[in-house]
């Protein structure tokens, strides 16, 4: 059982993205390809140093369940799935680039870049109900996590709802963020304002 004090101390939450996809760059919201090998890569590196993490949080879609498993494994860390935190459904863009869609679609794509709130992907997910799915696995994953540091290996946008969330930020202002293949950012969350300590670095 949980104890109180454990329950409400300060949680050291570090979000990573998942690496290099197989394919490259795309718009790749339920779409389930692998890490490539140079993805792996930059997994390894981003988690390279040594972090007590009291368990991982993974996105279901392979291009973060794999590497969550097998760090979970190599370093003996329970890893728990939550479905709720896989990528935003891109709709009628999945799969292709930025520059295809440009080339068919650029007003769409331009308002969508300029406000993702109002100008969602063409019979996509729209960004209200993204941000709901994600307050809802992130509010009850607050409740379950334990005193300490804690991973989720997830996607660039749960990413960027998880830090305008936490940091106060509008959500309309997400993509302002950049959140590259591999990157870290940490968050305390503690009774104060959560803090972001690093971005896209390791562990200070």
């Amino acid at each position: 059982m949980i104890r109180d004090d454990e329950r409400h101390a300060t949680v050291q939450l570090t979000l990573l993205r998942h690496g290099e996809p197989q394919g490259g760059a795309l718009y790749r919201g339920r779409r389930d390809d692998p890490l490539s090998p140079a993805g792996w890569e930059q997994l390894r590196g981003a988690t390279a140093e040594p972090t007590p993490w009291r368990g991982i949080v993974t996105s279901p879609l392979q291009r973060c369940a794999a590497f969550a498993h097998w760090l979970g494994g190599t370093r003996d860390i329970p890893v728990h799935v939550e479905a709720r935190l896989q990528e935003l459904d891109f709709g009628a863009w999945e799969g292709r680039t930025a520059d295809a869609i440009l080339a068919e679609d650029r007003e769409a794509l331009l308002a969508f870049w300029d406000d993702p709130v109002r100008h969602p992907p063409p019979q996509g997910e729209t960004m209200t109900d993204f941000a709901a799915r994600i307050d809802a696995a992130h509010a009850e994953w607050h409740e379950r996590m334990t005193a300490g540091s804690w991973l989720w290996v997830i996607h660039g946008g749960v990413i960027r709802v998880l830090l305008t969330r936490l940091l106060g930020m509008p959500l309309p202002h997400l993509l302002r963020i950049d959140v590259p293949y591999a990157c870290r950012s940490t968050v305390s969350i503690g009774d104060g304002p959560p803090r972001l300590l690093s971005h896209g670095a390791l562990l200070r």
